[in-house]
């Protein structure tokens, strides 16, 4: 989701790997902390993060776990998905706060204030990064707004983030997930054939508008090594949406078709999809010839793979409708744990459909190891392991979450001295 600040006037069964995993899997305040690696190489960079709910926060966190020292900017109400509950963790904190808010400190400002107002000015001047998510325009009468802060800081690289771009109708809209899966196309694709559209089940384009905001700010970060230079970046849920639909949008602006949803089939691969085994479920992407060979195979039908009818990609997947009648019927003979251990044994990607339960049981039984100790002593929760793994160091999970203004004292002292960062 992206909004304005608090303060601001709104517009608007068995599973493979089941038992192994459950016995991997530590209680998540047992997470083991991580060890110290090299320096990260953010480290010095001060991020100004006036965003707020996911798709911003999501962005300053990653920047965060990489070593940038990321200051949260609250209203009085705090983030809203502070009150975003249930779930909540024992200590009755939003997990959905908590998911995306690690390593930050936090200091609250009202901006009607005059004192508050000057304070955080104050710090977009000093800031390497500043990131927002106001409505278009908002941010212009708190002298906040890229043009304002580019001014007294010609080296700040401005990250906005916006639903559907900052000109023409679009920026009157607030941009909320939900509003852009509707209107990308996205639900239109999700969901049975004879059923209504759905919503996938995150907020796809907000993590998708943040993962492009932090490539955005690291290019630009990147350009201002070589050159100097500042830079004001956007993203809006609607281009990420575009983009980050890929192959869907280019079957209508490169082909002149409009796809539509398929339930779990894929418009130009089969099998791939969930297919019924002896008991449950399983997933089988077989996405070219040598898989879908294999699979008859394993199913005892090795002659079907030769079938002139079922040759190639395209002949399987324009005759899905003669093909899934032979396969579920020799699908039927084995359960899915059989299936699941056969056919990745002869390098056919096959899966079960689990929870989220047991798909992190699943990724601790891998070794990937998904939970980690964020802050220290007692102050530590679980959290979710940074998403990249480096050979030359290790993300960090130093703080916590901060409670609502945590830090204001500690920054609002910070910003009266010269000292380049807080601590």
């Amino acid at each position: 989701m992206n909004q304005h600040h608090p303060d601001e006037t709104s517009a608007g069964g068995a599973r493979p790997g089941g038992d192994a995993a459950a016995q991997a899997h530590q209680a998540p305040h047992g997470a083991q902390p991580e060890k110290p690696g090299g320096s990260l190489p953010l480290e010095g960079i001060l991020i100004a993060d006036f965003s707020r709910v996911l798709a911003g926060p999501y962005a300053t966190m990653l920047l965060a776990d990489l070593g940038a020292e990321v200051i949260k900017v609250e209203g009085t109400g705090g983030d809203d998905t502070r009150t975003w509950v249930p779930p909540r963790r024992p200590d009755g904190v939003s997990t959905y706060y908590a998911s995306i808010n690690r390593n930050k400190k936090s200091i609250v400002l009202d901006f009607k204030d005059a004192d508050d107002l000057a304070a955080a000015q104050a710090l977009a001047q000093r800031a390497d990064v500043v990131i927002e998510n106001f409505k278009p325009g908002g941010l212009e009468k708190f002298g906040l707004d890229y043009d304002s802060v580019a001014k007294a800081n010609p080296h700040v690289i401005y990250s906005s983030i916006t639903g559907f771009g900052t000109e023409g109708e679009g920026a009157k809209y607030p941009g909320y997930d939900l509003i852009v899966q509707a209107m990308s196309g996205l639900m239109s694709l999700t969901g049975s054939p004879d059923g209504p559209p759905y919503r996938a089940g995150i907020s796809v384009f907000d993590v998708m508008a943040g993962l492009h905001s932090t490539i955005g700010i690291l290019a630009a970060l990147r350009q201002r090594d070589r050159t100097g230079d500042g830079a004001h970046v956007e993203a809006s849920l609607m281009a990420s949406a575009m983009s980050g639909l890929v192959n869907q949008t280019h079957a209508y602006v490169g082909g002149g078709t409009t796809p539509m949803r398929m339930g779990n089939a894929h418009p130009s691969l089969y099998p791939y999809e969930a297919m019924p085994t002896a008991d449950d479920d399983v997933i089988i992407a077989a996405g070219n010839n040598t898989q879908f060979s294999r699979l008859c195979m394993v199913l005892g039908i090795p002659e079907i793979a030769q079938d002139e009818r079922f040759a190639e990609v395209g002949d399987r997947t324009d005759r899905r409708d003669e093909l899934r009648p032979i396969l579920e019927a020799e699908l039927a003979k084995h359960t899915a744990q059989e299936l699941f251990e056969k056919l990745n044994d002869v390098g056919v990607p096959c899966g079960p459909i689990n929870t989220i339960k047991q798909g992190v049981e699943y990724a601790e039984a891998l070794g990937l190891r998904p939970v980690v100790q964020v802050g220290t002593g007692d102050s530590a929760v679980p959290g979710v392991r940074h998403p990249l793994s480096f050979n030359t160091m290790n993300p960090r999970y130093d703080l916590a979450p901060p409670e609502l203004g945590e830090h204001t004292e500690e920054i609002k002292a910070w910003l009266k001295t010269e000292e380049r960062t807080p601590r």
